[in-house]
């Protein structure tokens, strides 16, 4: 048996471009499918254990999966928005705790979430650096949004306008940063948290006003046509919040019809989220409450559907790659023709020349799937963490 396996070594040795060829055929076939089925499942659990810790989402009727993604993952597209009213009917009702969310706005790398302190406690985030923010246009920073933006406490971050031509008065807001959040591998690591009265302000729904006054001992500088250029101080407003010019910040409107893209209700038991949930039953509602939970299960489905496809596929290439690799010995038999005729010259039996080949596809087929398990360990060891990467780069 030892001169079967050294023979068998020496030939794959010798030959080593098409040995690496079959082996990493052999690792790709076995490899592909259980890794892929880690990935998923490691993805559903990142995915599902966000949703599951969030019992109910309230939002502007629409798309539940759009409403999910942009208020637990910060990703999609901005949903339609709610009148702050519905926040404060919610809270009134007495039966669950309510966190705002308002994720229209961004800075250069990060989706700007405008809520309330009462969403660290929810989320059990604890600061690294720095404190909650107490006072309008203070902002904390997600850790690697802190890295992104390369800032840290006692540094200002600029929030992003709209688009290059909104001239409605929505207005880049220079944003104190008072704290940054320790890692936790979430959606939350790249989110710039504010007050939602300080996205109010970024909307362009509050501002302050420059002192601005017109000197009464010396004229104004004459303008281009000849005209005296008069100062009004409706037209100097602050895109900074400083403790110097905060108390001439002021709201225009209503507060109950300010917007806010989804409030996250905690029920306070079950049956107080069973009637939670009834009250927004009606079809003249222009209000929904999900399930995020049972939104993401609906998501992942149609993933696992999709997984089903892809194995089916991966095993069909694998049936074609095992065919081409069964062609390939038979073309080195053919090639070996003399080689093996000058081992039954000199006392090789048949048997034996069968059981060097069979050695030679065995040790292909062993090491393709030792290299395989390997893989598969290592992204069983490392799933989670790739998958929050991903994630977090997509």
């Amino acid at each position: 048996m030892r001169d079967l396996l050294y023979l068998a070594w020496r030939y794959l040795v010798y030959y080593r471009i098409k040995t690496v060829v079959l082996v990493g055929s052999i690792t790709l076939i076995v490899y592909l499918p259980a890794g892929l089925n880690t990935l998923v499942s490691e993805s559903a659990n990142e995915l599902t254990s966000r949703a599951e810790a969030t019992p109910l989402l309230l939002g502007a009727k629409g798309s539940p999966l759009e409403l999910v993604l942009s208020s637990l993952y910060f990703e999609s597209d901005t949903p339609p928005t709610l009148r702050y009213a519905e926040v404060t009917r919610l809270e009134e009702s007495a039966l669950a705790s309510v966190i705002p969310l308002y994720t229209r706005f961004k800075t250069r790398d990060s989706t700007i979430v405008g809520t309330s302190l009462d969403y660290f406690a929810f989320r059990g985030l604890k600061f690294g650096e720095g404190r909650p923010f107490d006072m309008l246009g203070e902002c904390v920073l997600g850790y690697q949004a802190a890295i992104l933006g390369g800032v840290r406490p006692g540094d200002k971050l600029m929030s992003k306008p709209d688009g290059v031509f909104d001239i409605g008065g929505v207005y880049p807001l220079n944003m104190h940063v008072v704290g940054v959040l320790q890692p936790t591998g979430t959606p939350d690591d790249r989110a710039v948290f504010v007050d939602v009265k300080t996205a109010w302000v970024i909307e362009g729904l509050a501002h302050g006003h420059a002192d601005v006054r017109i000197p009464t001992e010396r004229p104004s500088e004459p303008r281009q046509d000849g005209r005296q250029a008069d100062s009004h101080p409706a037209v100097a407003h602050y895109n900074e919040v400083t403790l110097e010019n905060v108390a001439s910040f002021h709201f225009h409107g209503d507060k109950g019809s300010f917007p806010v893209t989804a409030a996250i209700a905690v029920p306070h038991d079950e049956k107080s989220s069973t009637l939670l949930q009834g009250r927004y039953l009606g079809d003249d509602e222009l209000v929904q409450v999900v399930r995020p939970a049972f939104v993401m299960r609906q998501l992942l489905q149609t993933v696992v559907n999709i997984q089903r496809y892809i194995l089916l596929a991966g095993i069909l290439l694998g049936i074609a790659t095992l065919a081409t690799m069964v062609l390939v010995f038979m073309l080195s038999v053919q090639l070996r023709r003399r080689e093996l005729e000058t081992m039954i010259k000199i006392g090789g039996t048949r048997l034996r020349i069968y059981s060097l080949i069979a050695t030679e596809i065995v040790g292909v087929l062993v090491a393709g799937t030792l290299l395989a398990g390997g893989l598969a360990f290592l992204t069983s060891w490392l799933g989670a963490s790739a998958t929050r990467l991903i994630i977090q780069l997509t």
